[in-house]
């Protein structure tokens, strides 16, 4: 009996440093919990194994040890793999197999955006033409500037995006510089954070009258994750970030999620504010967080709940095989500033990549509001490349766009940045036909390289210049040309060439239907549609 108290007592000792260094919550819908779990049986019927007494026996050819091994080892052991193989059953009950609405309805999208009513025309005075790599340089030379702190302090790659009274800012704390320094300096704290400026590229090292005691460099109890789940030991967690208030006090912003089943189907429920000056935190639902904060979801939660929006649409299977109606978010996203929020942007493309977008959707950061814009047009990457061409004897590589509202027309704006990471030229792309592409040199300012691309793209053709004609398809073939898929109808003997980039609804088009289109006439065999009625 002392044997498996003292089994116990170690048991107990040796889970407290395992959770004080993993921190999992104590939840049922979080995997890391029942790892933890299972880390202690192991480890209690492995003592037990150790410790149970031995037994010699004496033969004339020497001495044999026997022991008398207990079932605890064997039992710890069934029970780990029937609890794991329960998990694994309960996951796949609620899995997409069975469960595709559920997950098609993880996000609300709304699905009637209108882009010219709803996004305003750019404007260039609030637009944050600096990513996150080249705020990264700005900040880090703001910290090299200040010789006595370089030494004891780093910069966190935090750089979070947000709308800090209507100036758009990427911010992010300091962190100690090693543990020794965490010793030294954690009497006074952090002394501050950076801030850098999207739009004009200023940065700023903000120091603070009281430094911040808290953060994920820190030891010990000081540590910030630490904090949080001492504070909140059956919350799970999402990922952390760095903002500031309107008077610009630091705080840390952390999700909490929720689960169905075992790690399935993230569900953002609210955010905890964690003052990391004082170690004070609250926690807030959804409906109730502070309009200052303005990232309460991921851009990868975000991602992934629309991914599931768009290939569950007609169900599980269809997302495999038929897949009809089947689309997902393109590989990048970039943020826009908008109506005192930030709003995560990304593409939309058919599940069959043909380098052109459906149309795209717009995230508030802070509601998860989303709204589904029917804009189709060049994939992303495609317009980056277009506009790298143009410049590949320099070797200059392309941000992420921005689509912005010019003059009514959806436009992506990228930035040309040098080995360096700074930025050395603005290109614009046409979303509908990327190879409509200026690049100007940044030096000239955005408003010159936005004329530029104005003064240079034709004239869109009206309908007093196109003859307008109803068709009925008779046959239909398809091809990818420069990197968009053209579809070929043929009706009464003439074959009508439309690219995707004029209508999303092409794909669902069958023989019989009807379409009315526009072109400039032509005496080729093969008529090039210039509209989609």
């Amino acid at each position: 009996m002392l044997k498996k108290l003292i089994n116990v007592l170690i048991t107990l000792v040796i889970g407290f440093i395992i959770y004080y260094i993993t921190l999992p919550a104590i939840n049922l819908n979080n995997m890391g919990f029942y790892l933890f779990i299972f880390f202690l049986v192991l480890t209690y019927a492995i003592l037990d194994t150790i410790s149970n007494t031995k037994k010699i026996e004496i033969f004339k050819k020497g001495i044999r040890l026997n022991y008398d091994i207990p079932k605890t080892l064997t039992y710890s052991i069934y029970g780990i793999i029937a609890v794991f193989a329960l998990i694994i059953l309960v996951n796949f009950i609620c899995s997409p197999l069975f469960n595709a609405k559920s997950y098609q309805q993880r996000i609300s999208v709304d699905e009637t955006g209108n882009f010219t009513e709803d996004i305003s025309e750019v404007n260039f005075n609030h637009l944050p033409l600096l990513d996150r790599d080249s705020s990264e340089v700005l900040g880090d030379r703001v910290m090299g500037q200040v010789s006595e702190l370089v030494s004891q302090f780093s910069v966190s790659n935090l750089y979070t995006q947000i709308n800090y009274n209507d100036s758009i800012l990427r911010v992010t704390p300091l962190e100690y510089a090693d543990a020794i320094k965490w010793f030294t300096n954690r009497k006074d704290g952090i002394v501050g954070y950076i801030t850098v400026d999207s739009v004009t590229g200023e940065s700023k090292l903000i120091r603070l009258n009281k430094g911040m005691k808290y953060s994920s460099s820190a030891l010990f109890n000081e540590k910030l994750e630490r904090k949080l789940r001492f504070t909140y030991p059956t919350t799970n967690f999402g990922k952390i970030s760095f903002e500031i208030d309107n008077e610009g006090n630091p705080y840390y912003i952390i999700p909490t999620i929720s689960y169905t089943a075992v790690g399935l189907k993230a569900k953002v429920t609210g955010v905890i504010i964690f003052d990391p000056v004082t170690g004070e935190s609250k926690k807030y639902k959804n409906e109730d967080i502070p309009s200052w904060v303005d990232i309460a979801y991921s851009a990868s939660l975000i991602i992934e709940q629309v991914d599931d929006w768009g290939n569950y649409k007609n169900g599980f299977f269809n997302s495999i095989f038929g897949q009809k109606n089947v689309v997902n978010t393109t590989e990048g996203y970039n943020y826009l500033a908008m109506n005192d929020d930030i709003y995560l942007y990304t593409g939309i493309t058919s599940v069959v990549s043909d380098e052109s977008n459906l149309g795209f959707i717009l995230t508030n950061m802070r509601t998860g509001k989303t709204t589904y814009y029917n804009v189709p047009g060049a994939e992303e990457f495609s317009a980056m490349n277009s506009a790298e061409g143009q410049v590949q004897d320099m070797g200059y590589t392309s941000t992420f766009p921005l689509l912005i509202n010019l003059k009514g027309n959806p436009t992506y704006l990228v930035s040309l940045k040098d080995s360096s990471g700074l930025v050395k030229m603005y290109g614009f792309v046409d979303v509908k036909d990327y190879q409509k592409v200026i690049v100007t040199d940044a030096s000239k300012g955005i408003e010159t390289a936005r004329d530029n691309y104005l003064n240079s793209i034709k004239k869109e053709a009206t309908d007093d210049e196109l003859k307008i004609e109803e068709i009925t398809i008779e046959k239909i073939d398809e091809a990818i040309i420069a990197g968009y898929t053209h579809y070929f109808y043929t009706s009464n003997n003439k074959t009508y060439n439309i690219s995707i980039s004029l209508s999303n609804r092409l794909p669902l088009l069958k023989v019989g239907d009807k379409i009315k289109v526009g072109y400039y006439e032509t005496e080729d065999e093969i008529i090039d549609v210039e509209k989609v009625y």
